[in-house]
């Protein structure tokens, strides 16, 4: 008999266990897409933190690393999204992943040159949309997951979504072990896709003296905000959160502003570019002015907590799962003790 292990995204995207590694901004690098893909899942590189003209540098260092199949994830509304499909579309990359605005035009470029488009959704309907827009495998991620994240719980969103749609399910948010695995396969989803798990890894670059903030902390201490970029984020409570949250609407404001122009320092966007960008969000999440603004606040803080290696004054995005994380296992003893976790518990569920 076939095991319940293997669904159609291990078909589709040429892997033996249906693990994806989501493509963390400053974390999902190189060498942690490599070491995931190594192991039989399937890593994805975080282009949206990466300047458009250096990404297929960074595909090919992939590459160079791995013979195995692997993806991209991009913001397709962000400067440069043009330039990154048309890297992935180049280097014969597997899979493309995007969420917020998804480019209809963009999604078809990846699929004529048979790219599988995986978009991250957070409610039922954009999955709906997503499928429309053409698709191949949908991750929804429960309001569990970290980062950017909305207020349904996985186990609700996971069975409406597989419901809802044809293409398989991916399942996020609250997932880092076997029995995780099962239960979301018992939703009906085909898969589990992580991110704090693999933060909280060997191979992260993500500096000890951050990591050891996750490690520290408890479930109560990973809570949802609204003062990092106006939009609900989950994170770990820190001091930059409790700052953030007593500062008044204008230092807000001066400290959004500060963090677009470093961002477009770091990024070579043009100011032109920079606003069609924040404007594209702002029609597709309904923003109003004053969060569109904070949105630069986002990869700037996470860049000072995860690369620069100061978890006070940088964000913290993680899932509830840091709570329950204090061990940083290589990539490939993660996805070996889940896939042996979920066959003990397939074969308890069945003696």
């Amino acid at each position: 008999m076939p095991s319940a292990l293997h669904t159609r995204i291990c078909d589709l995207l040429g892997i033996r266990h249906p693990i994806i590694q989501t493509g963390m901004g400053w974390v999902a690098t190189p060498e942690m897409t490599a070491a995931v893909s190594n192991a039989g899942a399937i890593g994805f590189l975080a282009a949206a933190t990466i300047a458009p003209d250096r990404v297929e540098r960074e595909i090919e260092k992939v590459k160079a690393l791995t013979d195995a199949p692997f993806g991209v994830n991009f913001l397709m509304d962000a400067p440069g999204a043009d330039v990154i499909s048309d890297a992935i579309v180049r280097q014969d990359v597997r899979a493309a992943g995007y969420n917020r605005a998804p480019s209809g035009e963009l999604i078809k470029k990846l699929k004529d040159a048979g790219v599988i488009c995986v978009p991250t959704c957070g409610a039922v309907r954009h999955a709906v949309k997503a499928q429309k827009l053409g698709a191949d495998i949908i991750i929804v991620q429960g309001g569990e997951g970290g980062g950017h994240t909305g207020p349904v719980p996985t186990s609700l969103l996971v069975p409406g979504s597989v419901d809802a749609v044809e293409v398989p399910i991916v399942a996020a948010g609250g997932y880092y072990d076997g029995r995780g695995l099962v239960a979301a396969l018992a939703y009906g989803a085909e898969g589990i896709a992580l991110g704090t798990r693999f933060l909280m890894s060997a191979e992260s670059p993500v500096p000890t003296t951050t990591t050891d903030r996750y490690a520290r902390a408890t479930v109560n201490d990973v809570i949802v905000t609204n003062e990092v970029d106006g939009l609900p984020q989950r994170v770990v409570l820190n001091e930059l959160v409790h700052r953030l949250e007593s500062s008044g609407p204008l230092r807000r404001l001066l400290f959004a502003l500060r963090n677009a122009l470093a961002y477009r320092r770091l990024s070579g966007a043009s100011l032109s570019e920079l606003m069609g960008s924040a404007f594209a969000m702002q029609k597709h999440e309904r923003l109003s002015r004053a969060q569109m603004l904070m949105a630069a606040n986002a990869p700037m803080l996470a860049k000072k907590a995860m690369q620069d290696g100061d978890p006070v004054n940088g964000y913290l995005p993680s899932g509830s799962v840091a709570g329950v994380l204090d061990d940083r296992p290589s990539c490939a003893e993660i996805i070996e003790r889940i896939i042996d976790e979920a066959e003990q518990t397939l074969a308890a569920l069945t003696s």
